[in-house]
């Protein structure tokens, strides 16, 4: 870990024209996540004193989304004139700061802590004024030219601005930089706009420097993709299955079975232990735990969940804010929502939606029921059709089914109610008060039945 002081800067003003978004560009995900919290991540093991974001487009939504970090600060970028204007926006926060400081963009999530670390401490051995991030691609359009002399790097010219020649040169600029903080600001504000688009050139700097006689350094990433930049939905889609590939690998080789890694999507934060297989068109988002020896079965969604050691979903379940417990089974067709806590070797089964309801261990709703703000002991056995009227409009109520009690298919439990230990519920009831333990409570309407009564319907004699 870099223990010397260090600054972060990530710019994260720009619109992304390309995206044709309302949203600030690094608010849009990648692989589930906003690209801007992949910076953050690669920025941690820095262990910056400070990480200040140069926001512009979308700057409440951007502060909002990053609400609560602690050692996060904003400035805004307003107008938006180019990367040296934007870095120059926080030179009132860096006044009388020494050391380095780390520019990265906001639209590079693939680039790694590692890269990061080297780049740092490359800059502070070589006690460079500038040390630039490059790569090599084969296709280099788009980005600014490393021009070399002697090996040496004297500037780097952008896209628009470069000679066909220059343009022939593939090694390029990735847009990250560490920084001397002591002598920043002053060269910082000898960048003129005289180029192809009128705006300050942050890599300009890399020439000023030079004619000042200050040694600029430079940290060739050896996968071009680490700082691949995201500036249309295309590029998103390519970059966000960069990630999963990455994210699915490391399961594999951590013991977790993908059957279709190719549709399989896992999030950054999701944890999946090890003898679990996934099937195909799982997806697994937020902060959801998987235990070890689960099977999640094609096309389910779990979000924000915890399952258990030994959980069984089946085909086309959604569980979101769910808790299920060890070897319990959910499916197929289920929905958890939140709240939702299946105790251990409990059934939920096919069309059962459960909300802010604990089922019971051994407990089972296994058809077309709804279960919801309901607490249900051990061993309860829960019908076909069974529904907890839990809203009166105004209000949720609670429903209790105490342990081993028995609910008769398409029964109606009026909460709030109470069906005591061991009670039984007569098929088709609609229990409107408690049925003590030990009880079966029965609420039909009566039977009638009406002789000769489709003859006269139809005319018939």
């Amino acid at each position: 870990m870099i223990v010397s002081e260090t600054h972060v800067v990530i710019l994260a003003a720009g619109k992304g024209t390309r995206m044709k978004s309302a949203f600030p560009k690094v608010l849009h995900r990648v692989a589930g996540a906003p690209m801007i919290e992949y910076l953050l991540a690669a920025a941690r093991p820095l262990a910056p004193a400070t990480i200040t974001l140069v926001v512009g487009h979308g700057a409440d939504l951007l502060r909002d989304r990053l609400a609560g970090r602690g050692n996060l600060r904003f400035v805004v970028q307003e107008p938006q004139l180019g990367t040296g204007h934007a870095l120059r926006q926080t030179e009132a926060l860096f006044a009388g700061v020494g050391g380095t400081l780390v520019m990265l963009q906001g639209d590079v999530p693939l680039l790694t802590s590692a890269t990061l670390e080297r780049l740092v401490m490359t800059h502070r051995c070589s006690q460079a004024a500038a040390t630039v991030v490059t790569a090599v691609f084969d296709d280099p359009f788009g980005y600014g030219r490393i021009i070399r002399e002697g090996g040496e790097l004297v500037r780097i010219v952008e896209e628009r601005d470069a000679t066909n020649a220059e343009r022939g040169i593939c090694e390029v600029n990735a847009g990250i930089y560490a920084f001397d903080l002591a002598m920043l600001f002053p060269s910082l504000a000898r960048i003129a706009a005289a180029n192809a688009q009128g705006e300050y050139y942050l890599p300009d700097l890399v020439g000023i420097y030079r004619q000042e006689g200050r040694a600029v350094g430079s940290v060739r990433v050896d996968d071009p993709d680490e700082i691949r930049g995201i500036n249309s939905r295309k590029e998103l889609a390519a970059v966000s299955r960069i990630v999963r590939q990455q994210r699915n690998a490391a399961l594999m080789a951590a013991g977790v079975t993908l059957e279709d890694p190719d549709t399989t999507y896992v999030g950054p934060e999701v944890e999946v232990g090890r003898d679990t297989i996934l099937h195909p068109g799982v997806v697994l988002e937020g902060h959801t735990r998987i235990g070890s020896n689960c099977e999640i079965h094609a096309h389910v969604r779990i979000v924000d969940s915890t399952l258990e050691d030994g959980v069984t979903v089946f085909n086309f379940c959604v569980l979101n804010g769910a808790r299920v417990a060890a070897d319990a089974r959910i499916g197929p067709f289920a929905h958890l929502r939140p709240d939702a806590d299946v105790r251990e070797a409990a059934h939920v089964g096919n069309f059962v939606e459960l909300k802010k309801t604990v089922l019971g261990a051994r407990s089972k709703a296994n058809h077309l029921a709804y279960l919801g703000d309901a607490t249900i002991g051990e061993g309860v056995n829960v019908g076909a059709g069974t529904i907890t009227c839990n809203y009166d409009g105004l209000r949720k109520h609670p429903t209790t089914i105490e342990d081993g009690a028995f609910v008769g298919s398409d029964t109606t439990l009026v909460a709030p109610v109470t069906l005591g230990k061991g009670a039984y519920v007569a098929a088709g009831s609609c229990i409107v008060n408690d049925v003590p333990p030990g009880a079966l409570g029965i609420a039909r309407g009566v039977q009638v039945n009406k002789e000769g009564w489709v003859a006269r319907k139809q005319g018939k004699k």
